[in-house]
């Protein structure tokens, strides 16, 4: 695999550890991992912070044509800063699936998404890579758990990062984003026919990426 341009995807619910194993992925297999969540995130934290109704196409579209999304190793920029840990709050979790459902936005991180899988061996995660993004990636995975397992990794997760939240507040965010990532009417997250499902609700990360690499390989 190591002189052939191939594209990994994985989907799945929020907390089912996609980004996690694709990160431990691209380092076992020396390509580049792009955090599709991120980049949402990242679109998400702007609008609320430049405080813009976006649902008021106009305004919206004004925002995204001024706006520079870039990924480096590991960190993600929006328009020269990084915003890698201000992303990563239930503010902005609910903030990236609310603008995920909106066209303009879609348009412009896919289209960026697409241009960044065309010149070199990329892993991607997210809500609709494999049935939209990249649908002829060569390797389709589709990662789940039970949302009572992928709450309590969500609420550890803000625990060590100082977040005062309960674990009750974070399952019923997650329930919420459930609903609206399955039931949105632009590209719902589903998955894709040709894609292999991962139950990781008693998996441990590294079978879960040993699974994947297998499938990879071929094995």
């Amino acid at each position: 695999m190591k002189d052939q341009i191939y594209q990994v995807a994985i989907d799945g619910p929020s907390g089912a550890g996609k980004s996690t194993i694709a990160k431990k992925l691209a380092e076992i297999l020396h390509i580049d991992y792009i955090d599709t969540g991120a980049m949402y995130r990242a679109i998400g934290y702007k609008i609320k912070k430049k405080n813009v109704d976006m649902y008021d196409e106009g305004t919206l579209h004004e925002l995204l044509a001024d706006t520079v999304v870039d990924l480096h190793e590991g960190r993600i920029f929006l328009d020269g800063e990084d915003v890698s840990s201000v992303i990563r709050t239930p503010e902005m979790s609910k903030m990236a699936s609310d603008c995920s459902a909106l066209a303009a936005v879609r348009q412009k991180l896919v289209e960026l998404q697409r241009h960044m899988a065309k010149s070199k061996s990329v892993i991607m995660d997210g809500r609709d890579i494999g049935t939209n993004v990249l649908t002829d990636a060569r390797f389709k995975i589709y990662l789940t758990a039970s949302v009572e397992e992928r709450a309590r990794r969500r609420y550890k997760e803000l625990l060590e990062k100082g977040e005062a939240v309960t674990l009750q507040e974070v399952e019923e965010d997650m329930r919420r984003r459930d609903y609206n990532d399955s039931h949105r009417q632009l590209n719902p997250l589903r998955k894709a026919e040709d894609a292999v499902e991962i139950d990781s609700t008693a998996m441990t990360m590294d079978e879960v990426v040993e699974r994947i690499l297998n499938i990879v390989d071929g094995r």
